[in-house]
């Protein structure tokens, strides 16, 4: 828990403000999360914080991802594929995806010459980027080799 004392202080303070309860379940939702390091979905977050507290239940799980995502500690990522996930936020490094449109891999990468290529565009536009998100669809590697 000490590795993340930053973010558990970013949650108590979005909470007090938002006049929501600072619960031991929101709090352990959010360890699970952080804690898990990669993207994830409601239902496999849910399972995995279940196993600590047997009483947690799924729309307590749901309702608190939203807070995360709301005081910015999490994202949610919807490739297009009918299952959301959710990825750390703070403190994370930008990326984007390539994701498999067959089995629903996704690959995190980070290019320098896309990221120049954007700014050069805003710049062009005078347009001042807040944020962006680029997810490549297709047909990854492992399914290309079934394919033939």
């Amino acid at each position: 828990m000490k590795q993340f004392l930053k973010e558990y202080g970013i949650f108590e303070e979005y909470l007090k403000k938002n006049g929501l309860k600072l619960t031991q379940q929101r709090f352990l939702i959010l360890d699970s999360f952080l804690n898990y390091g990669s993207h994830i979905s409601a239902e496999v977050l849910f399972k995995k914080t279940r196993t600590r507290d047997a009483k947690i239940g799924f729309a307590t799980v749901y309702r608190t991802l939203k807070h995360l995502i709301k005081c910015q500690l999490a994202r949610e990522l919807d490739f297009g594929n009918g299952r959301v996930q959710y990825e750390p936020e703070y403190n994370h490094a930008h990326h984007d995806h390539l994701i498999c449109e067959n089995c629903g891999r996704y690959i995190e990468f980070l290019n320098s010459q896309i990221e120049e290529l954007q700014e050069q565009v805003c710049k062009k536009y005078r347009f001042q980027m807040r944020s962006h998100r680029m997810h490549i669809y297709g047909i990854c590697d492992q399914c290309q080799k079934k394919e033939r």
